[in-house]
């Protein structure tokens, strides 16, 4: 899969110059104290992190199919603190019910009248912890919230704040008792993600920062923007500039993708819009204001492994085939 170095300018971006630089540099430092934060939280993952990173800005919401005890959950409560915003967790089991995440309508013996009580979903990172875990009808309570950013509770609608973004995770081990995830389910997650095993420099300084460390530690970190600069930064994001090439090579890619026939289900329009949002994510994320193909090849792994079936290594493989198939625009 071709890559690009993230500290190296390519030819389009020469070719942008100073004009470029303006538009991007008034965010650069939210996204270096976001990226700062989210690598002291995960060490050694800075590619796993990029990715997160991404799907924040480009208000998808992120599948973590990986082992426990990686980092998940030191991930998501460092998004949170990051943003500013408001962290809930919740622990997906069989006998959770779709209200203990979107809330419930309780009578008020006093007023008289019925009040309105808020699940975790009205937060700003929503961690769903093994999600497969949950019935059929409370993954679908949570989806409609990932989908609309809304819920509907006894005919009465309330909105989800705008910076409401959910990181679910699945044990790709233990699928007794395990309710997976049908594919238009998949398809509201962005992409997918796997953190895999530190490295040995990485465990030994995992190790030694944890010496004489506090749980209270991490709740200490102060924000690096607030949910609306947040907002304002995804809006840009959704700005970045994609040319007529770029989008006739990813609705190709997204073309084969249906043809193959170890693909049972090809991507949706819905997910074209998703791979080339993350993109322009990926693009802001190396100072550019404009997608080129190697940001739509970067994040082709994570935005399809979440929507073709089958195991990682299969999958890897599959999407470097894709990717092979298509002949790159020129610049």
């Amino acid at each position: 899969m071709t890559t690009t170095n993230v500290n190296q300018p390519d030819a389009a971006e020469v070719q942008g110059g100073k004009a470029e630089q303006r538009a991007t540099c008034e965010y650069q430092a939210a996204i270096d104290g976001l990226r700062t934060a989210l690598n002291a939280a995960l060490i050694g993952k800075e590619d796993v992190t990029e990715m997160v990173l991404a799907c924040l800005l480009a208000r998808g919401h992120l599948l973590f199919d990986d082992l426990p005890g990686l980092g998940k959950t030191t991930l998501a409560k460092a998004v949170a603190h990051g943003v500013g915003g408001h962290f809930a967790r919740v622990q997906c089991t069989p006998d959770l019910l779709p209200t203990d995440i979107t809330g419930f309508n309780i009578f008020d013996q006093k007023s008289r009248e019925f009040e309105f009580r808020k699940g975790p979903v009205f937060s700003d990172v929503l961690l769903a912890d093994e999600i497969n875990r949950a019935t059929p009808r409370t993954q679908s309570a949570l989806f409609e919230a990932m989908a609309e950013r809304q819920v509907t509770i006894d005919a009465e609608t309330y909105p989800l704040r705008n910076s409401f973004f959910v990181i679910a995770t699945q044990n790709p081990v233990e699928s007794h008792g395990a309710y997976p995830l049908p594919e238009a389910q998949l398809d509201r997650f962005a992409m997918k993600l796997r953190i895999g095993y530190p490295n040995r420099n990485s465990e030994l300084e995992m190790l030694a920062a944890n010496v004489g460390a506090t749980d209270t530690a991490l709740a200490a970190a102060t924000e690096v923007v607030n949910p609306q600069q947040l907002s304002e930064l995804q809006n840009h994001v959704a700005e970045i500039e994609v040319s007529a090439a770029v989008q006739e090579y990813l609705v190709d890619l997204g073309r084969v993708t249906r043809e193959r026939r170890e693909v049972s289900l090809g991507l949706s329009p819905r997910g074209l819009i998703t791979w080339q949002r993350v993109a322009q994510a990926r693009a802001h994320l190396r100072g550019r204001d404009f997608v080129t193909p190697d940001d739509i090849q970067d994040v082709a792994l994570p935005v399809l492994s979440v929507r073709l079936s089958g195991e990682f290594d299969s999958v890897n493989h599959t999407v470097d085939e894709i990717l092979k198939s298509v002949a790159i625009p020129n610049p």
